[in-house]
């Protein structure tokens, strides 16, 4: 039976019209804030750093940072950098530092991501110091209702008719961190293209192979 592999779909552009906000309101806020060029805000919040759990949304965000109407440097995993590359990191902090304190100068923002706060992920001190001199968010994780609004969200955006019944199966069977239900919803969508079928359970359990009666 013909099974499509959900880790190499190509996801649509991250946006933060497609981030369901759920606990992460300010958060939002001030990252918005912090790439716009219109923002009358301290030089502080040009500096953001997230941390939460794998398949909170922090990489989703970074990647809609992107889209900034200033420059923008997004760093993620910050956890998993080596000795090499934090020290580059540190002078990069510097560098937009300094530069954004001149008058009239062009503004750069630096947000970065990673698994705990700054001073909990063993980096060099220095690092973790200028980290936590900007804004620092956690990023909750959503409710399994946020997720299903996810699901349905990202769902729209495909323009993919997206039945609840799907969304409860894949709540109760599949991983459940947001990253893993996506790629199954990209995965499904692609298949029922494919066989011209509307998106069913059954057709979720074959994409899977997994047992009709489980």
């Amino acid at each position: 039976m013909q099974q499509l592999l959900l880790d190499i779909q190509h996801p649509p552009v991250a946006l933060f019209d497609q981030f369901v906000v759920g606990q992460n309101a300010e958060l939002l806020h001030h990252l918005k804030g912090a790439i716009s060029s219109g923002t009358n805000q301290a030089e502080a919040n040009r500096f953001i750093y997230l941390w939460g759990e794998s398949g909170s949304g922090k990489t989703h965000l970074l990647k809609a940072c992107e889209a900034g109407e200033i420059s923008v440097v997004c760093i993620d995993d910050v956890h998993l950098l080596d000795m090499n590359a934090q020290i580059a990191l540190f002078n990069t902090y510097n560098q937009i530092r300094a530069q954004n304190q001149l008058a009239n100068s062009s503004q750069t923002a630096l947000i970065v991501a990673g698994n705990a706060a700054p001073t909990q992920m063993q980096l060099r001190d220095d690092l973790a110091t200028r980290l936590a001199w900007g804004l620092t968010y956690q990023v909750h994780a959503l409710t399994d209702e946020e997720k299903a609004l996810a699901l349905m969200t990202h769902a729209d955006a495909r323009g993919m008719r997206l039945p609840t019944d799907v969304i409860e199966y894949c709540l109760r069977y599949l991983r459940r961190d947001l990253p893993t239900l996506i790629a199954t919803i990209n995965a499904l969508d692609e298949w029922s293209l494919t066989m011209k079928k509307p998106v069913t359970v059954p057709m979720l359990r074959q994409l899977l192979q997994f047992p009709m009666n489980s």
